[in-house]
């Protein structure tokens, strides 16, 4: 009897170890940016963060160049006022990983020069377990608000962005854009301009046919009718390299903010689509992994309880 619990105990965990392995999700700071002083503040590592969920056991990716960055992990006070003389722990060497051992808070940030300052720093909270799915509850009805000016970029204007698009992706994300707002870009004149155009010239970087092009700073824009609007620059190359801008403009302040995410749909050729886009419905997980830990441990089971008669 003895050798039974034994045995069983063993399988127990043997699963339990599988199951947290399948669980394991690797998150590349950044994505395509890196680690590294972003684009137009902490906003990129902001946005990044908040699209995703971190379980104990996932691992963090920092990916940099060896000397031109590093790591550190600090408080929650050193965070806040950039503090890197006593971190928890510094990594200069990338790219770096780092797993995530415990449910909590978690702060990291650049060291060199005044990295952390111009927004090199991520915050995130690790939760214990994915957990279930909460159930979907009915929005919150948003005030009515007058019309909003939007600098597009804020602080980084409108120009090729350090790091691709994310930087005016990031910037989008989460903003409500609605009829009667204006956009703002802010550039310097003969270096950059700002193209209309449709969703396939927006994906391709064709800019031979445009809607509008604007060519004097500052370029204001009102978003006069709902819908799907996307702008770029029909200078050499600056659509490709990340100068480029979608949003979704909603009739009322009621409606939710489509995500950075959502596929657009389609345009006109003449004038920007009037059918508000909406967030795309989520790819359910599989089930696969749970079932082959199932059964690898009713496997393991049936051995134990053989090897033990």
């Amino acid at each position: 009897m003895a050798k039974m619990c034994v045995a069983i105990a063993a399988v127990l965990a043997a699963a339990a170890l599988l199951q947290t392995s399948a669980a394991q999700t690797v998150h590349v700071v950044g994505d395509g940016l890196g680690w590294l002083v972003p684009p137009g503040g902490k906003i990129a590592y902001e946005t990044w963060a908040d699209m995703q969920t971190f379980v104990v056991g996932d691992v963090l990716v920092f990916n940099f160049t060896t000397g031109e960055q590093d790591v550190a992990r600090v408080t929650k006070e050193a965070f806040d006022s950039c503090n890197s003389t006593s971190p928890i722990f510094l990594d200069t060497t990338g790219p770096f990983n780092y797993t995530l051992d415990a449910a909590g808070e978690y702060y990291f940030i650049g060291t060199m020069d005044r990295h952390c300052y111009f927004g090199q720093k991520l915050a995130i909270n690790v939760s214990a377990s994915a957990g279930p799915t909460p159930s979907p509850q009915a929005p919150t009805p948003t005030p009515p608000r007058g019309p909003m000016t939007y600098i597009v970029g804020d602080d980084l204007g409108w120009l090729v962005p350090p790091g691709g698009p994310i930087a005016y992706e990031a910037w989008a994300y989460k903003k409500t854009f609605l009829v009667g707002d204006v956009l703002v870009f802010n550039f310097k004149n003969e270096t950059q301009d700002v193209a209309v155009v449709t969703e396939a010239a927006y994906d391709s970087c064709n800019t031979t046919n445009t809607i509008a092009v604007y060519t004097t700073s500052p370029v204001k824009y009102n978003l006069i009718a709902a819908g799907e609007y996307f702008f770029t620059s029909t200078y050499s190359r600056h659509c490709i390299f990340g100068q480029k801008l979608a949003i979704n403009v909603t009739a009322s302040s009621s409606a939710t903010p489509p995500s950075s995410t959502t596929t657009p749909t389609p345009s006109g050729s003449s004038a920007p689509s009037p059918t508000a886009g909406g967030p795309s419905a989520p790819i359910p997980e599989s089930s696969a992994p749970a079932r082959a830990v199932l059964g690898f441990s009713s496997t393991l089971l049936l051995i134990a309880l053989a090897f033990v008669h």
